[in-house]
């Protein structure tokens, strides 16, 4: 025989629901207190000006022809790694070594002729003008011939500084004359950059010597080594350029993914206050909306919507919204889900 469910008035039924809600909230709510936090308080932070910069390598070496002549071998690319003294290039040197051969020509004659009219000036045969102009012409040959031999041994083109080859300029086959560019190099362990500041901060920056140097592509912030303000000004935009340094790691590191030209943007310490901020990752933001979630003594959770103010590094300035001793949830989407899943559904009418 089927037995009958159970029923239950409505009254009671309501009375169960609200017991097994109580229940299935409790662990909840403790799960909510295990949720990372911080305790905001008002404490000193750096007075930054930012200005946008670009990276570049401390050692940089353009690397020019020397002689002309057809390139004849190339041996690296644009990011090859290559060690000081590694050949790069080869110039075809027959025109350089048919230079090389008449230089060596004229000095063999402008030699014969300077001792033969010394002679000839011994015993008055000549004035002394026609010997001083012999001489003359015997020491314009020495100098040809020996830029001649010096042109010949260019006709190798090697690395003049270990590093990475960052551009190539000449291909194979091209033709090279001498101050054309064939090769860039740069050191990749070496980076600094380099930002342009307006003339009305100049006198602030001149007693500046921290500085922190973010990378918002790569979401990254180092603290600078050095500071140098560059005791000139561009006369058409009339802004300074001050060279920072940067961490050997940074630049070193291969995950880094720093490359020369690349955009960063210094903040320059130009003193210190005392700030009621909040880590920038535990806001959120809904188009213009910030708001952060702040747990109660109860461990509960509310959202809170924020005026934000400055950025100071990882940190964000609270202008209204938040008071001190406040406990802020670090992880916003975590406790997003916890309050979400702390609400108690719907009671049946």
């Amino acid at each position: 025989m089927n037995t009958p469910p159970l029923s239950l008035p409505r009254t009671s039924r309501r009375l169960v629901r609200g017991l097994a809600v109580l229940l299935f909230a409790a662990p909840l709510a403790v799960r909510a207190q295990v949720l990372p936090t911080v305790v905001v308080q008002p404490h000193p932070v750096d007075l930054t000006f930012p200005a946008e910069a670009l990276v570049e390598a401390v050692n940089q070496a353009t690397v020019a022809a020397q002689v002309s002549g057809r390139v004849v071998e190339v041996r690296v690319d644009a990011g090859q790694s290559v060690r000081k003294g590694e050949l790069l290039m080869r110039i075809d040197a027959r025109e350089a070594a048919e230079a090389a051969a008449g230089a060596t020509a004229q000095l063999v004659n402008a030699r014969a002729n300077y001792e033969r009219l010394k002679n000839l000036r011994q015993q008055n045969f000549i004035s002394a003008a026609a010997l001083d102009k012999a001489r003359a012409d015997f020491a314009a040959a020495q100098a040809a011939s020996g830029q001649a031999g010096v042109g010949l041994g260019h006709a190798t083109v090697t690395a003049p500084i270990a590093g990475v080859v960052a551009q190539r300029q000449t291909e194979l086959g091209e033709m090279a004359a001498p101050g054309k560019p064939l090769l860039t190099l740069y050191d990749p362990a070496g980076l600094r950059v380099t930002a342009s500041v307006p003339q009305y901060m100049l006198p602030r920056m001149r007693g500046v010597t921290r500085a922190k140097v973010e990378f918002p592509e790569l979401g990254r912030w180092v603290d600078a080594t050095s500071v140098a303000l560059l005791p000139v000004a561009d006369a058409a935009t009339h802004v300074s350029q001050v060279r920072v340094g940067l961490p050997a790691e940074a630049g070193g590191n291969p995950g880094a993914n720093l490359l020369p030209g690349s955009f960063a943007r210094v903040h320059f310490v130009i003193g210190r206050a005392s700030k009621f901020t909040v880590p920038k990752a535990a806001v959120l933001r809904r188009g213009e909306v910030a708001a952060v979630y702040v747990q109660g003594a109860d461990g509960r959770l509310a959202l809170r919507q924020l005026r934000l103010g400055e950025e100071f590094g990882g940190e964000i300035e609270v202008l209204a919204g938040l008071a001190a001793g406040e406990r802020v949830a670090l992880d916003p989407v975590k406790a997003g889900i916890a309050l979400k899943a702390a609400a108690p559904p719907a009671h049946d009418k």
